[in-house]
């Protein structure tokens, strides 16, 4: 993992899930906790219930609908936001996310989260994990009716906050979303190596990636 340009970064952009947040509890709910309350409020086995949902998901991934729970809550005839509640103790913060936090806001740099979650998702997780000081904003791509994946989102961005993309850091797991970043002109970009805990490193193809927070913070 290379060193950051500090000096030559004013905007730190942060996603939450899988960069900030362990992703162990949006792939357990999602793939095991989800699945399982289908077949059981729908009266179906576990094996049909996921051959009903698996290409429910495929042909939503990357959409806006797929981060939105009032979508999936009409399309799947249940609560999702109930549902995660029932598993909201495995929310957890990435080692030494919040010692990063921390120093970056202490240097000065305009600190946002950006994220693909819907605005009851987020509310859910900073019940749970006080990352809510830390930012200037906090920004949900429902409420610029974009995915950080299409580029309208990035348009969106800008003509609200008014960050320089050549003197803008952005952290996120996930690389379709990292690519629209750069397509915008994002200069400074970085992925996650390991955003799941229970599951081992990703290839992040072209893109650097984090591996400790503590190493980001030299030189800061």
């Amino acid at each position: 993992m290379p060193s950051l340009p500090w000096s030559a970064i004013d905007t730190v952009l942060l996603d939450m899930d899988g960069t900030l947040l362990d992703l162990h509890f949006d792939n357990h709910f999602w793939l095991e906790h989800l699945p399982q309350r289908y077949a059981e409020l729908h009266g179906v086995s576990r094996a049909m219930a996921d051959m009903e949902l698996q290409p429910l998901f495929e042909r939503n991934a990357g959409q806006l609908q797929w981060y939105c729970l009032d979508f999936w809550s009409a399309e799947l005839q249940l609560s999702v936001r109930e549902l995660k509640l029932e598993t909201a103790h495995l929310i957890a913060l990435r080692p030494d996310a919040d010692t990063f936090l921390e120093a970056i806001r202490r240097a000065g740099k305009r600190v946002i989260m950006i994220t693909n979650a819907h605005r009851d998702s987020l509310s859910l997780k900073l019940e749970r994990v006080e990352l809510a000081p830390y930012f200037e904003r906090l920004i949900s791509s429902h409420d610029y009716g974009f995915p950080k994946e299409n580029p309208q989102f990035w348009d969106a961005l800008q003509a609200d906050i008014g960050f320089d993309p050549a003197r803008s850091l952005f952290i996120d797991d996930t690389l379709p979303i990292l690519r629209s970043a750069r397509d915008f002109g994002v200069a400074h970009l970085l992925a996650v190596k390991q955003p799941d805990s229970r599951k081992g490193p990703k290839d992040t193809a072209e893109f650097a990636a984090v591996e400790d927070y503590r190493e980001l913070i030299v030189g800061l």
